[in-house]
């Protein structure tokens, strides 16, 4: 235990004490910068790994190399970062630019080029350093809003060339384009009982805690009494003086009787560290409450790279005769900090609010495989699954898998696994595993051995075979048969799969492959006709959409355009 405790507190004050260049990159705007979110901000299953730039709420912004370098890596997707470029740097750094509307230059030609020749929107292509030279201050794209975003903005990262581990912009001097002079927001400090012994405030429940400003600028709780081991949990967001929304702390730490108990501070980490976030935050009152409470203590010990904790992993024991004072500061990149300390009693006091009921039939160790089955359903967990032990509830009705709820967070894959004697080949071929929330059915890449269709999944919840027997929908956004739209620069469809969701889109304009471009927020396919594939007189376009079940919609049209215009 000691050992493993001096390897991390070595491996975080090594990551601190490099000496990250300040003023060798520059921003890769040319407007004043402003945060829709900061690094480390707590996102659905992982960590920020950038900053999200502001683009005034529009697209086509220049964007520009922040240093010399070559394009290590574009990637084209529908989905994450959507359009995305990667410049590898001489000092070791790799520069990441996300979400763009569409790249500059030799780098556009080249893309296009290879869109035609792999037949494909989303690619990904990989460079060497004499391929594809850029020069910083250089335009290698505009701004967008591409991929899994929410809105315009440039998604822009830093990341050691070699490791992968994404860096805080902050530590290359990027808060000089940014001021701060404003405290961290701590919106709730919650207290939690650990076990089922102990109470806390008359209450074997978790419970929000009242704070008072005090003369100093400080914060004080009202007092916690309590028998036995118990946490803490935080719900904060930070500001800054131009940005004007909320976004994450980047520092966390506790003090128990004066000494560093559990902390945390956003410079570094791996990718490897993203799906953590779920054992760091309260999962199920986020959940049910889509309230992110960051927990200061870990029940179980779990691998994120940079929490620093004492021997008892942030868990106090309150016991007879020992005073306890806690204390919790959270602090912005800038130093502005906000102080919260916590008065600690002894005492052991009726219980009023009892524990939280659980329905189970089944218990789960974390640490352990566990495989449970009903009927023709059956679940594997292998061990690593979950990041504690946890009472499951598990059951089969009508031809449903009940398999808890999304309150519990799983790590890594477990296997659902349901078997079917009724149905034909022909149907099972248009079969999935679908996992059922509300009226929607989420589609779940689905493998087939004999009758046993199988599946790999990180969500608890309704899990139940399904039949996906329609075809996509394919719709123009305005009808060009036998038609004139030589003033047309696009030509516009919508698609849409109702349950297994789209697979595949081709496009063919007079026999040939022809790139159309997937917005999969909107669900809009779009051809450019500068991509200049269409001829002088008539068009003949046709439209193929799949869906992961292998049903196929063909779409036809025949247009007139001059290539005079």
């Amino acid at each position: 235990m000691k050992f493993s405790l001096y390897i991390l507190f070595f491996c975080t004050s090594v990551f601190a004490q490099v000496d990250y260049p300040k003023d060798y990159f520059r921003p890769p705007l040319d407007i004043p910068m402003q945060l829709s979110g900061n690094f480390g901000e707590l996102r659905p299953n992982h960590f920020h790994a950038g900053f999200d730039l502001r683009t005034q709420q529009k697209e086509g912004l220049k964007v520009y190399a922040v240093a010399d370098g070559y394009v290590s890596r574009i990637k084209i997707s529908t989905f994450g970062n959507g359009k995305t470029i990667y410049i590898n740097h001489p000092n070791g750094y790799t520069s990441v630019y996300g979400h763009l509307k569409m790249t500059n230059g030799e780098i556009e030609n080249y893309i296009k080029k290879t869109h035609y020749k792999e037949q494909s929107f989303e690619i990904e292509m990989f460079f060497k350093p004499d391929e594809m030279v850029v020069k910083k201050g250089e335009i290698i794209a505009f701004s967008g809003n591409t991929g899994s975003s929410e809105g315009p903005h440039l998604h822009f990262e830093f990341r050691d060339s070699k490791t992968e581990f994404i860096i805080n912009p902050m530590l290359f001097g990027f808060n000089k384009f940014l001021k701060d002079t404003k405290k961290p927001i701590v919106s709730g400090v919650y207290v939690y009982p650990l076990d089922s012994k102990t109470t806390v405030n008359h209450s074997k429940r978790p419970l929000l805690l009242n704070v008072s400003l005090q003369k100093d600028g400080t914060y004080l709780s009202n007092k916690v009494v309590a028998n036995g081991s118990i946490g803490f949990g935080i719900s904060a967001y930070d500001t800054d003086d131009v940005s004007f929304n909320n976004n994450g702390v980047f520092k966390v730490q506790s003090f128990y009787n004066g000494k560093p108990n559990f902390g945390y501070e956003f410079n570094t980490y791996s990718f490897d560290d993203m799906r953590y976030i779920n054992a760091l935050i309260d999962y199920s009152r986020y959940k049910k409450m889509q309230q992110r409470v960051q927990k200061l203590f870990m029940k179980t010990p779990y691998n994120l790279s940079f929490i620093q904790a004492d021997e008892n992993k942030g868990v106090l024991q309150v016991t007879p005769n020992l005073a306890l004072l806690y204390r919790i500061e959270v602090s912005d990149f800038f130093g502005n900090k906000k102080t919260i300390s916590i008065p600690i009693k002894y005492d052991i006091l009726p219980t009023i609010i009892s524990k939280e009921p659980v329905q189970s039939n089944y218990f789960v160790r974390g640490n352990k495989d566990s495989n449970f089955a009903l009927g023709n359903m059956s679940v594997f967990f292998p061990a690593g699954t979950f990041y504690e032990d946890f009472d499951l509830n598990f059951d089969v009705k009508n031809d449903t898998l009940f398999l808890h709820d999304d309150t519990v967070p799983a790590h890594t894959n477990f296997t659902v696994s349901i078997e079917d004697t009724k149905s034909t080949e022909l149907q099972k071929e248009k079969m999935f595993i679908g996992r059922i929330e509300g009226k929607k059915i989420n589609y779940n890449p689905t493998y087939r051995k004999e009758n046993v269709f199988n599946t790999k999944v990180k969500i608890l919840g309704k899990y139940a075979l399904v039949s996906d027997a329609v075809a996509p929908k394919i719709s123009i956004a305005a009808p060009v048969e036998g038609k004139w739209i030589s003033e047309q620069k696009t030509i516009q469809f919508s698609i849409y799969d109702e349950l297994s969701g789209i697979k595949s889109y081709n496009g063919y304009l007079n026999g040939k492959w022809v790139l159309f471009e997937y917005d999969n927020k909107t669900r809009k396919l779009t051809h450019y006709f500068s991509d200049g594939i269409a001829v002088d007189g008539a068009n003949d376009l046709k439209i193929v959409v799949t869906d992961n079940v292998g049903n196929s919609t063909t779409f036809e049209t025949r247009f007139f355009r001059s290539q005079k215009n």
